[in-house]
């Protein structure tokens, strides 16, 4: 700073206001100082600056390694909700999630001296693992799991999530309203939260509208795996009502009707969940449940900034919205 000073002609107090951005920093006094931070190449040092002020402008971004849709998107909905708000994310991607891993990718970001931090919590075994790793800054776990209660000498966990059994119920609720007597679900892997939400939510459904719940099928979260189902319902005896448990499992199956000359829906309705991008495209268009993730990402970091700044933050479920495209209709 004082060599951009001196090349500016300047004190050091206008160039950290020109920085700064201050109002009372006259145009051409601004330009040119602007020059000299261009000719010399100056960039602030950021570590310093967190020394001085205690706030280093990060947070930690905790979340699994896989591709899955739901972690992916959260992860984009909560950078762009950090910058918003002045932040800047270091991201943390790990394929296991226990304990001694968890605390490791903790050490991590405290070492960057990061102001809070945000997990991505889909898996029973990342909730276990937060409560035994609690960091002595905020966290907020994005999930649709049970809150975590880390010891008391610890800072707080707060959560927000997606209201998935709500969701499922407006999904199975929508068939029933077709007139649909059965509602078959293909599930996904029940070590998943959002899994077993969906799951609880269809049963909710079924119960309430007095429609038929046969015994589940648990998968994992492919197309593959839904076009596998699909193919084994044809010969085993078609449902006229299929919900997914996510778009990529109803991909799978609209494959396998097809293959097997079945019309969706003139034969079986088919719902799935999360509105992926490109489902509006599939044959036919997919009814399906919306996750809105940019919302869940503002949500987040609004939890980590209010928890930052000493308030007590309540537990926070956004809503699903059912999208009804071409898959669904009355039974024939």
């Amino acid at each position: 700073m004082s060599d951009v000073a001196a090349l500016a002609g300047v004190s050091h107090q206008t160039v950290s206001r020109v920085l700064n951005e201050h109002p009372s920093v006259r145009p051409e006094t601004r330009e040119r100082v602007q020059r000299a931070i261009a000719e010399l190449g100056y960039r602030r040092n950021s570590a310093a600056r967190a020394l001085v002020t205690r706030r280093s402008g990060a947070l930690g971004v905790v979340t699994t390694s896989s591709a899955h849709h739901g972690p992916t998107s959260t992860l984009l909905g909560l950078e762009s909700a950090a910058r918003e708000v002045g932040y800047y994310v270091s991201v943390a991607a790990i394929d296991r999630f226990d304990a001694g891993t968890l605390r490791g990718a903790l050490e991590h970001f405290l070492d960057q001296g990061v102001e809070g931090i945000a997990i991505i919590a889909p898996q029973v075994d990342v909730a276990d693992a937060v409560a035994e790793a609690a960091a002595p800054v905020p966290v907020v776990t994005v999930t649709s799991g049970p809150l975590v209660e880390p010891a008391a000498e610890h800072a707080p966990v707060v959560a927000v999530g997606v209201d998935q059994r709500d969701g499922a119920r407006s999904a199975t609720r929508h068939l029933a309203e077709l007139g649909h007597r059965e509602v078959v679900h293909l599930a996904g892997p029940q070590d998943w939260f959002d899994a077993r939400e969906r799951l609880a939510g269809w049963r909710e459904a079924c119960a309430a509208a007095g429609v038929a719940a046969p015994d589940p099928v648990e998968v994992d979260w492919s197309a593959e795996s839904g076009y596998r189902q699909g193919l084994r319902m044809v010969e085993e005896g078609l449902p006229t009502a299929v919900f997914a448990a996510n778009d990529q499992l109803a991909l799978g199956l609209l494959r396998a009707f097809w293959e097997r000359g079945l019309r969706v829906p003139q034969d079986v309705s088919v719902v799935g969940f999360d509105d992926e991008a490109g489902a509006a495209y599939f044959v036919p268009p997919l009814t399906t449940v919306r996750q809105d993730f940019p919302a869940l990402g503002r949500s987040a970091i609004d939890a980590l900034v209010r928890a930052l700044a000493d308030e007590d933050v309540p537990r926070t479920l956004l809503p699903a919205t059912l999208v009804v495209r071409a898959s669904s209709a009355a039974p024939r």
